[in-house]
């Protein structure tokens, strides 16, 4: 007998962990595969923006740390990817069919990276994000598959955020590398903030979080990541249009958020506030390298396929 949706919302709310497909109800399999989509295809494509400018890396210990940071990544999707071959989804369509926009990652994984320190930054704020996020699905989700597998990604993701905290640290000692650290936070501190999706009274669907999925809303997970991104770009004194209120225990956005974006520049119009349904659509149409940066990872299977037609 198919368990009902209160039912199984019921249960994981008193602590039920879900193991098999016979127990979910297809409310839960979708939500949970919506998310898992997301997760892989957000850390898969963390890959190539990396690989525009880690060779500039000023030693040898910052490549191969910046290496392992990728080789993590690609990891952290397979295990997304697996978890959502466990549900039944073809995950070689998936991978390599799928057209370039219909891929879920983040708007600001669609740009190339302009230099080395742009790579520490995207350590520092978008693996923090990644961290804030990951972190409270592994202390609260009811899919136990992937609360076990979270306890590796969790580890790695630290490691991350505090290889960006390093570089960010070396380029605040010179002028000219310290002015490319905030150049970077200029465009990926409110990036950063999108990672959370919409605000919590426009959100429509409340799936993961009614079958458990996450533990806190987008608003709070905004607040959890601003509470230490802040006071660190703080303590390199770095510019950030957030700060800290003391009356209300949260920080203000000191900019309008959601505001336009100038893709061409990737410069934030402050002056010019938007929707999040205009966002929204900005995220679906794309940014510059989404077709250049999902064929590069589908470029050796359509080649081998090639090869296997010229050959029958």
């Amino acid at each position: 007998m198919a368990i009902s949706a209160n039912d199984l919302m019921s249960k994981v709310q008193s602590g039920f962990v879900v193991e098999r497909l016979e127990d979910m109800d297809e409310n839960y399999k979708k939500a949970l595969k919506q998310t898992l989509m997301i997760v892989g295809d957000t850390e898969l494509l963390s890959v190539p923006p990396l690989l525009t400018v880690y060779k500039d890396a000023p030693n040898l210990n910052y490549k191969i740390t910046a290496l392992a940071v990728m080789q993590d990544e690609i990891g952290h999707a397979h295990i997304a990817y697996r978890l959502l071959k466990d549900l039944g989804e073809d995950v070689q369509s998936l991978l390599y069919k799928r057209p370039p926009n219909k891929w879920k990652n983040p708007f600001a994984f669609d740009f190339k990276l302009n230099n080395w320190v742009e790579l520490g930054v995207f350590n520092g704020l978008f693996d923090r994000a990644g961290y804030t996020l990951l972190g409270d699905a592994h202390q609260h989700t009811s899919y136990g598959p992937w609360k076990r597998a979270l306890v590796k990604v969790d580890k790695e993701e630290l490691f991350h955020l505090r290889n960006g905290e390093i570089i960010m640290k070396a380029a605040m000692k010179e002028p000219e590398t310290a002015k490319q650290v905030q150049e970077a936070i200029d465009w990926m501190f409110i990036m950063s903030l999108e990672f959370f999706g919409v605000a919590d009274n426009l959100k429509s669907r409340s799936s993961q979080l009614d079958y458990k999925l996450k533990g806190k809303t987008n608003d709070e997970l905004r607040q959890k990541w601003m509470s230490t991104a802040v006071p660190f770009c703080e303590s390199l004194g770095l510019n950030v249009p957030a700060q800290y209120n003391e009356e209300t225990r949260k920080y203000d956005l000191l900019v309008p958020f959601p505001c336009k974006f100038d893709v061409e520049n990737k410069r934030w119009k402050y002056d010019e506030p938007d929707t999040w349904d205009n966002v929204i659509q900005r995220f679906k149409q794309r940014g510059p390298q989404n077709q250049e940066f999902v064929n590069r990872i589908q470029k050796g299977y359509q080649q081998l396929e090639e090869y296997r037609n010229e050959a029958i």
